[in-house]
C-alpha cells in the first residue's frame, strides 16, 4: 500500500532541495503520479542557514534576504559572537530579525534547505561535505571550491584541500556563463568580487575570439570592505583615507580564479596581468580592462556584440559606447555596468566594468544563484535599484 500523504510530504522536501518537478517522483515501485495539495509547493518557503554571519558578506546576505519573499533565515552562526542578537551587532536589521548568533550545529544546519557559507577560506571545505551528505544544498562564498586545480589552490591559500571530491563536483556560479549547471547543482562556488567584474567585461571578446588571449590586462580598484571586517592597521581610516595604492601586484589570489574563468571563455590558455588597488571608499569595484583586437576593423561591431551577449541578463547593463560607469551607480545593487572605449585608431579595446563588491561581487550573486537553484525568478529579492547619492 502506498502512503500518498507521506510521499507528498517527501516530494515537498525533495522538490525544495532539488528543484524537481512537483508532479512526478522516482520511487522504488516506479514513476507514480501522486495527488496532493500543490499549494504546499506554491507557498513553499526556503529554509536558509548562514555560517559565518558577522562579516560584511554575512550582513549583506541578511540585508538582502530580509525582504526575499520566499526565504526564511532559520540560523546564523558565529563562534565568537554566539548568543549576541543579530540586531545588536547590525542595528540596520532591527525589526527584521529576532535571531541571535549561535555556534555552528551540524544537526541544525542539516535541517535547512540551503546553507550559505560566508566563512574564511578553509572552513567550508571541512564542513560542507556533511551538509551535502544530508541533502542540503550549499552556496559557498569563500574560495574553497572555486579552483579546479587543487595544487594551485594549495599554493595560494597555504593549505592542502580537504575535500577534493566536492571541489571537482562544485559548479562555479557565474550565472551569465553556467546558468543551466547552477539549476541542478548541489554545491555552488560563488565567484570572487574581482573575478566577477573582470570576467564579465572580457567575456564577449574571448567567446568570439576577437582579441589576443595572451595579452589581457585587468587594472582593478576596490573599496576597503573588500578586505573584510577584521581589525587591521592597514585598513584604519587614518591609513586608508586620502591615499591610493596598488597591492598584490606581484600576484594576488584572485589571479588563478580569473585565469581559470577566462581560459574557459577563450577555449584555451590565456595570459592575464591583474593588479588590484585599494581606494578610500567603503564599497565598490571598478575594473579597467585592456585587450588587443586581432582585427581593428572589428571595433565597429563591438558595441552590438556586447549588447547582444547580455541582452537577456537581468544584472548586466551595457552602457552606450564611451560612457564611464561609476561605482556609486551600482552601490547596494546586484548589477554590473560596463562600457567600451577606444583611443584614436588604437587596436586596444578598453572595457570599464563596475560592481558592488558586496552584492554582485558576493552576497547578491549568492542569492541570485540560490534563486536559480530553486527555480525561482532570478531577480527575486534583488530588484532594488542602487543607492544614490
Amino acid at each position: 500500500m502506498v502512503d500518498r500523504q507521506k510521499d507528498s510530504d517527501n516530494i515537498v522536501t525533495v522538490a525544495r532541495r532539488g528543484a524537481i518537478s512537483p508532479w512526478f517522483i522516482m520511487v522504488d515501485y516506479g514513476v507514480k503520479a501522486l495527488n496532493f495539495d500543490t499549494t504546499s509547493l506554491e507557498n513553499m518557503v526556503i529554509k536558509v542557514g548562514i555560517v559565518g554571519g558577522t562579516g560584511y558578506t554575512g550582513v549583506e546576505l541578511l540585508r538582502i534576504l530580509a525582504v526575499h519573499p520566499e526565504v526564511s533565515v532559520s540560523c546564523i552562526t558565529s563562534r565568537s559572537e554566539s548568543g549576541m542578537p543579530v540586531a545588536d551587532m547590525y542595528p540596520n536589521l532591527r525589526g527584521h530579525y529576532d535571531l541571535a548568533f549561535s555556534e555552528p550545529d551540524p544537526s541544525v544546519l542539516a535541517a535547512c534547505d540551503l546553507v550559505f557559507f560566508a566563512t574564511p577560506h578553509g572552513v567550508a571545505m571541512r564542513m560542507v561535505p556533511e551538509m551535502l551528505a544530508a541533502g542540503v544544498r550549499v552556496v559557498d562564498l569563500s574560495a574553497d571550491f572555486r579552483l579546479k586545480d587543487l595544487d594551485v589552490w594549495a599554493n595560494w591559500y597555504g593549505m592542502a584541500h580537504e575535500s577534493p571530491e566536492w571541489a571537482e563536483k562544485a559548479v562555479y556560479g557565474l550565472p551569465e556563463v553556467v546558468r543551466d549547471e547552477i539549476r541542478s547543482a548541489q554545491l555552488v562556488a560563488n565567484p570572487g568580487c574581482y573575478p566577477t567584474a573582470v570576467q564579465l567585461g572580457f567575456l564577449p571578446l574571448l567567446e568570439q575570439g576577437l582579441v589576443d588571449p595572451a595579452r589581457l590586462i585587468a587594472d582593478a580598484k576596490s573599496g576597503a570592505s573588500g578586505a573584510g571586517r577584521q581589525g587591521k592597521i592597514g585598513m584604519l581610516h587614518g591609513e586608508v583615507g586620502e591615499s591610493f595604492k596598488a597591492y598584490g601586484a606581484s600576484g594576488h589570489r584572485h589571479l588563478p580564479e580569473i585565469r581559470q574563468g577566462l581560459s574557459g571563455a577563450a577555449g584555451g590558455d590565456v595570459g592575464v596581468t591583474f593588479v588590484p588597488h585599494l581606494i578610500p571608499m567603503v564599497r565598490g569595484i571598478e575594473a579597467t580592462l585592456y585587450a588587443e583586437l586581432k582585427d581593428p576593423a572589428d571595433f565597429g561591431r563591438l558595441q552590438g556584440l556586447f549588447e547582444q551577449r547580455f541582452e537577456n541578463e537581468p544584472f548586466v547593463d551595457v552602457m552606450p559606447f564611451g560612457s564611464h560607469p561609476e561605482t556609486r551607480s551600482v552601490r547596494g545593487a546586484n548589477q554590473c555596468r560596463m562600457a567600451l572605449h577606444r583611443q584614436e585608431q588604437s587596436n586596444i579595446v578598453i572595457v570599464s566594468s563596475v560592481i558592488d563588491n558586496l552584492v554582485k561581487g558576493a552576497a547578491g550573486q549568492a542569492v541570485q544563484n540560490m534563486n536559480i537553484m530553486f527555480g525561482l525568478a532570478e531577480t527575486m529579492g534583488l530588484e532594488a535599484p542602487a543607492l544614490l547619492p
